[in-house]
């Protein structure tokens, strides 16, 4: 038997060598998805024994404090340490010889009154998908992240910046990226009901159905609401994906001249820095922010001013009442009769509303119990 390394190389190589074109297509997807299942089984080895389990996972295992997780990646020597330390003065041991840093020391860093978890990931560098070196552990911490930064080094940005994302996406990390927008339910029978919203480029009813049966899946409705890829498809149906947004960090910026900065700053996602020097940090917290979508909600005991100090943060998206009172105590929403809430999500200051409100940043909220 082959070993799942070698398999995965020689469909590699297959699809290299496979011109793109309309008629390769039906076999490039079979390629992807044969591909994607055997990505899998590196991740989770066959006895269905997941990551955690394993030996050495233990000192990765970092538990999640403060309102948001940072992951930070990039090849060693690029500054990654450095930068870490000098945003959250934490001590992560620095030199200049590559892989030094092997277990976490996560930093947490106060901004705008959010509790900010910085974490360094070691190791996440050609070969770590294969399973070789701490990889594995890594990846199931850096799949918790809320914001990934790829630190990259502003003199050889381009090279690192594929590989690294070549790993992320191996492990099914999506980087700025909204899920596909592709409905998939699988049935007892009926084969499959294909349908697509929209013309699509890549794939069709033949594919689709190509892609499926690999999954062993031969009974299934599939809509296509955009145009969508195999790629797609297979994140659909593999399901273990997650979107992270990411921010690239380009450090070393003394390095290079002011032409090449204007440049720099002009590409989408990325922030010039200078971790040594500590330049434009301010801008990188600020970016960071914007990418967290963190919501600030300010709590007033009755009688009192609010209090503007200490924030419950709630991530965007989750940030009804029942949101805020299950993040300060999972009994609260029992004794709830409504909160008075003063801000941007009402139209009264204070208005009166019920546990299912959508509360905006820097509401502030006063809960009126039975």
């Amino acid at each position: 038997t082959m070993s799942i390394l070698a398999k995965i190389a020689e469909i590699e190589n297959e699809m290299a060598r496979t011109q793109r074109n309309k008629a390769t297509a039906h076999h490039l997807g079979l390629l992807k998805a044969r591909l994607a299942k055997l990505r899998r089984e590196l991740i989770t080895p066959k006895g269905g024994i997941y990551l955690l389990l394993l030996p050495g996972f233990t000192c990765f295992d970092v538990a999640k404090t403060g309102d948001a997780r940072v992951g930070f990646v990039g090849f060693p020597s690029v500054g990654k340490s450095t930068l870490l330390s000098n945003l959250a003065g934490v001590y992560s041991e620095v030199a200049a010889y590559e892989f030094t840093t092997l277990t976490t020391v996560p930093g947490v860093i106060r901004y705008k009154g959010a509790k900010i978890q910085l974490l360094d990931l070691p190791g996440i560098i050609e070969g770590a998908k294969d399973g070789k070196g701490r990889g594995r552990q890594v990846i199931a911490v850096a799949r918790t992240c809320n914001l990934i930064l790829i630190v990259l080094d502003v003199l050889k940005p381009l090279v690192h910046k594929k590989l690294i994302e070549h790993e992320l996406e191996g492990f099914g990390i999506r980087l700025n990226k909204q899920p596909p927008n592709i409905g998939f339910k699988k049935k007892d029978k009926g084969g499959i009901n294909f349908t697509a919203t929209c013309a699509q480029s890549e794939l069709d009813a033949e594919t689709v159905k190509s892609i499926l049966a690999e999954y062993k899946i031969h009974n299934a409705d599939i809509t296509l609401r955009s145009d969508s890829t195999a790629d797609d498809l297979i994140d659909v149906v593999e399901g273990n994906r997650v979107y992270i947004p990411c921010i690239y960090v380009l450090n070393k910026i003394d390095q290079i001249s002011i032409e090449e900065l204007d440049i720099i700053y002009k590409v989408p996602h990325c922030v010039p820095i200078s971790a040594h020097h500590r330049w434009n940090f301010d801008d990188l917290l600020e970016r960071m922010w914007d990418y967290l979508q963190l919501v600030r909600i300010y709590t007033k005991p009755k009688g009192q001013l609010p209090d503007y100090t200490s924030p419950v943060v709630l991530p965007d998206g989750r940030t009804s009442v029942e949101d805020f009172c299950l993040k300060i105590h999972k009994n609260l929403i029992k004794e709830l009769k409504y909160a008075l809430v003063w801000g941007s999500s009402v139209k009264h200051n204070p208005q009166k509303v019920g546990k299912d409100h959508v509360l905006e940043d820097e509401d502030v909220i006063q809960l009126v119990k039975k």
